[in-house]
């Protein structure tokens, strides 16, 4: 099957973007008072490519909706739009758009790969691997499979069946993205500075190459950007970490993910100062939206009570849906942008950042959980991190930090 780059790239950045936990959870319904009043004001997109190629294939698909080639098209155009708008209702029309296929045991290769990432976007990750499984055993050069099935496995913490992922598909993608698929599994697993040399290494081969490139090599260098960014800031070397963002940025490709990341750095950083003109506009994903509170709060700034009221909203509204894939971001909203100091915020922190990381297993995630066991005053709920730490090998000096800390807590284990 032919290999769409900029669509692979689009999955892996939503794959971390669904690792943080991130999505828009509908507050509850709004009645408005008179017929002239303004719900909400959407952005021109009259020149907007992304728009116009969204309308063409709905109209395709609204011609030919049993097509599964048009499907596939219009749902992987939906997949892209979250990536980069941070909207995920794009995930509920991919869905739609493969309606007559979403429950059929053996649906067309193309169909099951898209299902599996739309899976996986709810946290349904064994289903998803099901899916990849199959696909990939019909299919070894399956790109998009292999690619999905490495992700997968970083957030369940299975760096054998990752790394196995990134071997087969390296043969099937550019030097780069197979450099950077290694490389993410070579800096969770104590091999930080390697990671960060053949991220650098690889970007410089295809810096030349670079020069008027095409929306799919941006992308990919975007991608691997973020990645060396993330390396050098969890191995301490924050200058070189400022240096990735800021070139990632400088792409000008909309990337929710990049802006969450270069905005926790800048927060670490002490420049929270810096946040708001970078998420400016950007408040329709609760990953944004919450770093827009975190800096509001941490500025003493006049909007970060009513940030905070919407942040509420948005979480209060997806735990009456049942939906619980935003347990890490809930679980930071309640212990910084709350800033509550009762015993019973600090233990629903906990419980949050607990029954997260028991699904997914990423640094960001074992972070959440060590800051608030360390707010809770209890040491031991802290074990499964360091145990996840000491099985991979992690090199992560802000992990490292926590941990010390953590230890000299009373009744923590010698």
């Amino acid at each position: 099957m032919r290999f769409d780059h900029r669509f692979a790239v689009r999955c892996l950045t939503v794959a971390w973007l669904t690792s943080l936990g991130w999505g828009q959870a509908a507050a509850a319904p709004f009645v408005p008072t008179s017929d002239a009043q303004i719900l909400e004001r959407l952005p021109s997109r009259i020149s907007d490519p992304r728009a116009r190629e969204l309308q063409n294939l709905r109209t395709e698909w609204r011609n030919q909706p049993q097509d599964a080639e048009i499907s596939v098209r219009l749902a992987r155009a939906y997949y892209n739009a979250v990536a980069a708008e941070g909207d995920p209702r794009y995930v509920g029309y991919a869905q739609a758009a493969l309606a007559p296929w979403w429950t059929l045991p053996d649906p067309p290769t193309d169909v099951r790969v898209l299902r599996a990432i739309l899976r996986q976007f709810d946290h349904r990750f064994e289903e998803a691997l099901v899916d990849l499984d199959a696909a990939v055993a019909s299919d070894l050069n399956n790109a998009e499979a292999w690619s999905w099935r490495a992700a997968i496995h970083m957030v369940q913490a299975n760096y054998a069946q990752a790394r196995r992922s990134c071997e087969m598909l390296a043969p099937l993608t550019t030097p780069l993205i197979a450099t950077a698929c290694t490389a993410q599994v070579d800096a969770t697993t104590g091999r930080t500075a390697e990671a960060a040399r053949s991220l650098r290494q690889a970007l410089q081969d295809t810096a030349l190459k670079s020069a008027g490139a095409s929306d799919g090599q941006a992308a990919q260098r975007l991608w691997v950007l973020t990645r060396l960014a993330e390396t050098e800031e969890r191995r301490g070397a924050y200058k070189e970490a400022d240096t990735a963002f800021r070139e990632a940025l400088a792409l000008q490709i909309d990337d929710v993910y990049l802006q969450a990341a270069y905005a926790d750095f800048l927060l670490d950083q002490g420049r929270a100062a810096e946040v708001p003109s970078l998420l400016k506009g950007r408040g329709r994903a609760d990953v944004l939206l919450l770093r827009q509170a975190l800096a509001a709060r941490a500025l003493k700034a006049p909007e970060a009570a009513a940030l905070s009221r919407e942040l509420g909203a948005r979480f209060d509204a997806a735990r009456l849906r049942g939906d619980t894939t935003h347990r890490k971001e809930e679980s930071r909203y309640v212990r910084s942008v709350l800033g509550e100091s009762s015993a019973s915020a600090a233990a629903n922190a906990l419980r949050l950042a607990t029954e997260n990381f028991a699904e997914q297993r990423e640094p960001a995630d074992a972070r959440i959980l060590l800051e608030a066991a360390l707010t809770a005053k209890n040491p031991a709920a802290a074990d499964p991190v360091l145990q996840w730490m000491a099985k991979s090998g992690i090199d992560s000096v802000v992990l490292k930090r926590l941990a010390a800390q953590l230890a000299s807590q009373p009744g923590t284990k010698q």
